[in-house]
């Protein structure tokens, strides 16, 4: 499929994101939100020198109150006015069905067996337990997914927008080969009632499975921006690019340098037009054993490829995802804020 020339993603970010400018540009008006938890006297504003710095929600994940109201507060209260919303604080806010398992619990025990950890008798069959319980339900959340209507989406939207903040991203488990197209189709409608540009999403692998989440997606006017870890390469993405014009990049720079990928800078250069937002972590390379460390003291370019997004004016946000250990003593809205600093030091 011919892909559109380089205005693709200023005008595919800009067009489904109407009033995004004049949200950012209001540090200094006051903030009237309905909830007292999101009190403040200042609507956030993280665009700097024309790059839009947000935040992904998973960054905060440690926070005791994971609700779409104290979601927003953390967000405000790190000064960042623009997010990639993670699926569960919109959903459950809008009502989805109480999910059996402490998804910090289950997430944990699965990150250490994907790392290759041994775990114990017990913890393999908490482990399993788990594992019955979130099939069983998700099987519940589809069948809320296929009735639910999107007025509480609608709400949360406004919720954000009046507190300063706008949602360009949206991050449920709806779109994986498990779901059914139903899902599929609920959240690409969720991500349009969000204000959202793009929705995102592991890379399946599959390729039947992004062709039909580019004709969706095409469907809704809402872009299907694939992420990857470990496995990204240069090449990683094109065949789902040349199936549709929307499918597209989330590109992760700090897994892309973990992966032994050279050149990072190059792939935002040569893929700008399609990505659609930037996962960005300080990683090391595997020469320095890929840890995921305090911003600057690792192997990614995060300055530079900062000043090459803003002296070439490109238009997609910049997330900050959050995944190294929180230092004893902070927590994820400091360290969020921290990074934050960075980025505004880099783009001085």
């Amino acid at each position: 499929m011919k892909k559109k020339k380089n205005n693709f993603s200023r005008r595919r970010f800009i067009g489904t994101s109407v009033g995004f400018a004049a949200a950012t540009a209001v540090r200094g008006s006051s903030l009237f939100v309905g909830p007292s938890i999101l009190e403040s006297q200042n609507k956030p504003n993280s665009l700097i020198k024309g790059v839009q710095i947000g935040v992904i929600t998973y960054s905060f994940r440690s926070m005791p109150d994971q609700s779409a109201e104290a979601t927003l507060k953390y967000v405000v209260d790190c000064g960042i006015n623009a997010i990639e919303l993670m699926g569960d604080p919109a959903e459950n806010y809008a009502g989805k069905p109480e999910n059996p398992v402490n998804p910090r619990d289950y997430y944990a025990l699965r990150r250490s067996k994907r790392a290759g950890e041994t775990l114990s008798a017990a913890q393999e069959k908490e482990f399993a337990e788990m594992e019955d319980k979130m099939a069983a339900h998700s099987q519940e959340v589809a069948q809320w997914r296929s009735t639910v209507p999107m007025d509480k989406f609608v709400e949360l939207r406004k919720m954000y927008n009046d507190a300063g903040v706008t949602i360009y991203a949206f991050k449920p488990r709806a779109f994986g080969m498990n779901n059914t197209d139903a899902e599929i189709d609920w959240g690409l409608r969720a991500a349009k009632a969000l204000g959202a540009s793009h929705v995102t999403l592991e890379h399946p692998g599959d390729d039947a499975h992004t062709q039909k989440l580019g004709s969706m997606g095409e469907k809704h006017g809402i872009y299907i921006a694939y992420h990857g870890h470990e496995q990204q390469t240069p090449t990683f993405w094109d065949t789902a690019l040349e199936q549709s014009n929307y499918n597209s990049l989330n590109l992760d720079l700090g897994h892309y340098v973990a992966a032994g990928n050279a050149n990072p800078l190059e792939i935002i250069s040569s893929k700008h037009d399609r990505i659609m937002s930037m996962h960005t972590k300080d990683r090391q390379t595997p020469e320095h054993g890929k840890g995921n460390v305090l911003w600057g003291t690792g192997d990614t370019p995060i300055t530079q490829a900062l000043q090459l997004i803003r002296d070439n004016n490109y238009k997609f946000p910049v997330t900050i995802e959050l995944e190294y250990d929180i230092p004893e003593g902070s927590n994820a809205i400091e360290e969020v804020k921290k990074c934050l600093q960075y980025c505004e030091k880099s783009l001085s």
